[in-house]
């Protein structure tokens, strides 16, 4: 069971043992040193005991309701909505005299929602990588700046979703209004409906300036526990939950928290960031183009013709660039980053083309999660998207087709003609609509588009049906046209009618 600080000096006990608090400390220290991660539990703290802990230079109020089903010595449990707003209250907790330093000053505070199983800690990237995947364009973590009052330069960062930051002035009334996106269900893996969701933590680091006036002097960390629910689900959890204590006897209540109407954020050690935004700087990296023999590409397709998967990248992403089997390990490296794997170049630092190629689908979701691990595998054995539509188009004209070739072979030194043969153009569709069939055509017939007036079907007994969206919708794969061509009108135009 994991034992948490908890926000009141009532319940906030230090833990004695045998032997002095010096081994208490080291085995502290030597923890977080091991895990880089912040230290939450009190008994592997290295926090002073009560008599020696410094009175907060501040505190962080958080505006909802604790749960009245905590244990007096747990940690206290607070139910949010997703995406509602909440305000946290900015306090300066100063004693008079104490940190003179700051009086006048701007501070800067960083405000994250982070796991609180320890367990999600250690494959925080991985999580959040796959959270982005099955939301893309969203946020776990907003500041709702229309509501806050007082900060100053509020930013969020692509990079970090789960994290945003602010400055705020110690003088002045601070409040910072948060939105939660993510709930506690969508770590849990899914089994038969009903899954207990994982609790999350908002934790607020305070920096102020240092000598080089960047704000990286830690003054402050402090955090609660939390779970996220839909939409007006933690209100009816709360409510269960007084529901619950109501039916218990005096004797049991006697062991759980009463719920407060706020919840104060304890005391606990900086989140690391530094394990977190290096991945982010290493995300846009500068190299020089590998050199050919290194990779594979592949044959280009018209690119007119073709299906927008099955063209050459100009912008050089490495879409049609395969691994070798022989790239050396520095190459690999390259391929990582050039393919946006730069989160995993370390964890691969050791890895050549050919041992890369070797991993299962299996191996690369287990080292890289479900979202990374897919599609990492998919860039490796290049797999494209299948086009939904593939359609064989060849132009007809009175004199015989342009796209009519007479083949010549060689035999005995002699020259001798073969049959003619239709040519036919494969066009590839993304989108089962008409106009995508037609800018197809004109490009393959080599007619500007904006010279074809109408395109017609030939039907049954030779009557001409207008293209529209429901028939190329219903047109069979790999179906085959001719195409002939006929002036409009005006002469200025064309009419193509598909046979």
């Amino acid at each position: 069971m994991l034992f948490w600080q908890s926000y009141t000096e009532n319940f906030r006990a230090p833990v004695q043992r045998q032997g002095g608090g010096d081994s208490n400390s080291s085995s502290g220290s030597f923890t977080r040193d091991v895990l880089a991660l912040p230290i939450f539990k009190q008994e592997d703290s290295n926090l002073p005991p009560e008599s020696k802990t410094k009175n907060p230079p501040f505190q962080y109020v958080l505006c909802a309701a604790t749960s009245p089903a905590v244990k007096l010595h747990d940690e206290t449990l607070t139910y949010l909505n997703q995406g509602q707003s909440y305000e946290i209250r900015m306090l300066d907790n100063r004693k008079a005299g104490e940190l003179p330093e700051l009086n006048n000053q701007m501070v800067k505070s960083t405000v994250r929602v982070v796991f609180h199983d320890r367990r999600l800690q250690y494959t925080e990237h991985q999580q959040l990588e796959g959270w982005r995947w099955n939301r893309p364009g969203d946020r776990l973590l907003d500041i709702d700046i229309p509501m806050s009052v007082g900060i100053i330069e509020p930013k969020t960062h692509p990079s970090q979703l789960n994290a945003a930051e602010f400055l705020w002035d110690l003088n002045k009334r601070t409040s910072v209004f948060v939105q939660v996106h993510c709930i506690s269900t969508e770590f849990t893996p899914r089994k038969h409906g009903g899954e207990k969701g994982v609790p999350f933590r908002i934790q607020i680091d305070t920096f102020t300036q240092g000598d080089g006036g960047e704000y990286t002097e830690h003054l402050h960390s402090a955090s609660c526990q939390i779970k996220v629910f839909k939409p007006k689900g933690a209100d009816r959890k709360q409510k269960t939950d007084r529901e619950k204590m109501e039916k218990r006897t005096p004797q049991e209540k006697e062991k759980y928290q009463p719920s407060y109407d706020t919840t104060i954020l304890s005391e606990c050690s900086p989140w690391p960031d530094a394990a977190y935004t290096s991945t982010s700087q290493a995300a846009t990296p500068s190299f020089s183009s590998p050199p050919l023999s290194t990779y594979t590409t592949s044959s280009v397709l018209d690119s007119d013709s073709s299906s927008p998967n099955h063209q050459a990248d100009p912008g050089g992403q490495g879409n049609s660039e395969q691994l070798s089997p022989t790239a050396s390990i520095q190459d690999a490296q390259k391929w990582l980053l050039k393919n946006r794997f730069s989160s995993y170049t370390r964890l691969f630092s050791h890895f050549s083309g050919s041992d890369l190629l070797k991993l299962t689908r299996d191996d690369l979701v287990q080292i890289c999660g479900p979202a990374d691990g897919i599609r990492l595998f998919n860039a490796l054995k290049s797999r494209s998207v299948r086009p939904r539509l593939t359609v064989y188009v060849c132009q007809e004209s009175p004199q015989g087709s342009p796209l009519l070739e007479r083949h010549c072979t060689i035999e005995n030194g002699e020259h001798q003609s073969s049959a003619s043969l239709h040519v036919y153009h494969a066009l590839y569709l993304e989108e089962l609509t008409a106009a995508e069939l037609i800018r197809k055509i004109a490009s393959v017939c080599g007619v500007p588009l904006g010279r074809i007036h109408q395109v017609y079907r030939q039907g049954p007994t030779g009557i001409h049906i207008l293209l529209s969206d429901q028939m190329v919708y219903n047109l069979s794969d790999e179906s085959c046209f001719l195409i002939s061509t006929v002036k409009d009108e005006l002469g200025e135009g064309l009419h193509l009618i598909l046979k």
